[in-house]
């Protein structure tokens, strides 16, 4: 996991009671400027906080058509599921800073709150081509705030088969935050520390697409405008909560403390964001 260079850590001594950072990158910057983004307001807790996580994602999805005719128009069943990859929260303790550009990592918690294989399954339900004839059909998939998630997979022509089943690899956008309070700051076991936080996802769609041309973007035939049909996969403001839980720092002293979110598999989502050295957040907030 890669976490803040030892620059950012020296340069962090210049800061006494750090409590809260939304949006400072734990990058090499020194003086002021370091200075005043580890500067927050003591009324607020320690806390992180992303409004733009990608949270990785599959999709799988079961398309049967059942009617191919020019009046309604192509009926078909939409189906699957959408697999997300999970997400956590990482603390990371550190006490020993040597020279300019060494650091030792003496623990790091990972907190799994979504594991990695949590299934949201998309019900069966009808889709209406609307469209006369042997449609096209692609399907797509979109944000919430429709922004494209993924390019237009080509699925089929109506009449071509009565099955088709759509695989994908995506993301889904989310907002997360974590609050943090510090208990204690013992050499023995060592910090206590408690964590709550949410994650909200913005929604995620399919989009089906018909045409009447199996050139979307020129050739010998013009296309006409084509129709769509959106499916819900990720209703907007999905929302799990992580109740309030102790975390058991396991180094002793007066440790500095970060923390990132992850995805299932422990891997970074984005940039850590130091909280500060543990007896003076302790001091703040008692």
């Amino acid at each position: 996991m890669k976490w803040p260079t030892t620059a950012v850590l020296l340069g962090a001594l210049l800061a006494v009671g750090t409590a809260c950072q939304d949006a400072s990158r734990l990058t090499e910057v020194s003086g002021p400027a370091l200075q005043a983004s580890l500067t927050a307001s003591s009324s607020s807790l320690p806390h992180i906080a992303n409004t733009s996580l990608a949270i990785p994602a599959s999709i799988s999805v079961d398309l049967s058509t059942y009617d191919c005719s020019n009046h309604p128009g192509p009926q078909i069943t939409f189906s699957g599921v959408t697999v997300l990859g999970g997400f956590g929260v990482d603390l990371l303790f550190s006490n020993n800073v040597k020279g300019t550009h060494q650091y030792t990592v003496d623990n790091t918690v990972q907190l799994t709150e979504v594991p990695a294989g949590t299934e949201i399954v998309i019900p069966k339900q009808p889709v209406l081509g609307g469209v006369g004839g042997n449609p096209f059909i692609w399907v797509q998939f979109l944000n919430g705030d429709g922004s494209a998630a993924s390019g237009e997979m080509f699925v089929g022509r109506c009449v071509q088969g009565a099955d088709w089943h759509v695989t994908g690899p995506t993301s889904a956008l989310a907002s997360a935050s974590a609050r943090y309070t510090v208990e204690s700051c013992s050499n023995s076991p060592g910090p206590f520390i408690h964590y709550e936080g949410d994650l909200t996802f913005s929604g995620l769609t399919a989009r089906v697409i018909f045409r009447n041309n199996d050139n979307p973007v020129g050739g010998p035939h013009k296309a006409e405008a084509p129709l769509t049909s959106d499916i819900v996969l990720i209703k907007p403001g999905l929302s799990y909560t992580f109740p309030k839980q102790p975390v058991l720092g396991g180094v002793g002293g007066n440790p500095w403390i970060f923390a990132g979110f992850t995805d299932g598999a422990g891997a970074p989502l984005g940039d850590a964001t130091l909280l500060g050295r543990c007896v003076q957040l302790s001091q703040l907030l008692g």
